[in-house]
């Protein structure tokens, strides 16, 4: 069974208040893109319980610590089924904001529930997807969602970008979530980002932020020059995504091709 999980990007993203479990509270809208990876599963013929291989972006250290094979180790702890073969070409890039690793846990839990009918709701496998990462679940249902606690509870919001055009740049710079965390003052916000997101795209860029970019920027000052070259092409709204690094920009057309991303990780397509 052929499936492709795919990335999402964060619109916004307020960092409330530290948590006395030393983790943050947050509030940001997570929006699912066309960029993907292939993950395939098929009964094994050769082995007595799973075969991992990858292709694409290299994946380095042992199997058992993917959320792949974590999320196949939590349904075979509950479910029985034989033993699989899985094929992974990963195309979406590590530390980049992109939710790359949880979407194919998802996937993965969505994937083999599928294959081997095991009847599992959709609010059950959230709850399993929970378990792999604190966003692993809103790649269950895959949809825009207003997102709160630690990015684990998710109300369904009326959001579509169809028809724009998404640029997505990411450059070869890798930041340390927990690093990002520590440099961010914590502030509750006056108006809540559920509601400036209804607010028309074009006001996006004077409303709605994302708390990472100060102290990121002031870091890694080429993450701060992509977003600004978003803007100069053209973009209505351009971020960071998550933590970083990756940028986009959404345009009302698709921009012109140039040589300012060269050397960097770019895709781009039209939002669904």
């Amino acid at each position: 069974m052929l499936t492709f999980p795919n990335a999402k990007i964060n619109l916004g993203l307020n960092i409330i208040e530290k948590r006395p479990d030393g983790y943050h509270n947050i509030e940001t809208v997570f929006y699912p893109i066309g960029l993907s990876d292939v993950l395939e599963v098929e009964l094994s013929e050769t082995c007595t319980d799973y075969s991992f291989s990858s292709s694409g972006i290299s994946i380095d250290g042992d199997p058992e610590v993917n959320l792949i094979v974590k999320a196949y180790r939590l349904l075979r702890s509950q479910y029985q089924f034989p033993a699989i073969d899985i094929t992974l070409v990963k195309q979406i890039p590590f530390g980049a904001g992109l939710g790359g690793g949880s979407s194919d846990a998802a996937f993965m839990l969505k994937t083999m529930n599928q294959l081997f009918e095991l009847k599992i709701s959709p609010k059950k496998l959230e709850k399993l997807a929970s378990k792999l990462g604190a966003d692993c679940p809103v790649f269950i249902r895959n949809k825009p969602v207003f997102a709160v606690g630690i990015g684990n509870v998710f109300t369904p919001i009326d959001l579509s970008l169809k028809g724009y055009f998404l640029l997505l740049v990411k450059p070869d710079i890798h930041v340390s979530t927990p690093e990002a965390y520590s440099l961010v003052v914590p502030e509750k916000t006056k108006t809540s980002l559920s509601e400036l997101i209804k607010q028309p795209i074009t006001e996006w860029k004077n409303t709605i932020k994302n708390d990472f970019e100060k102290s990121v920027f002031n870091r890694y000052p080429a993450i701060e020059k992509i977003k600004n070259d978003l803007y100069e092409m053209g973009a209505i709204y351009a971020s960071m995504s998550g933590s970083g690094s990756s940028v986009y920009g959404i345009f009302e057309t698709q921009p012109e091709q140039n040589e300012l991303f060269e050397g960097y990780f770019v895709a781009g397509g039209f939002l669904e």
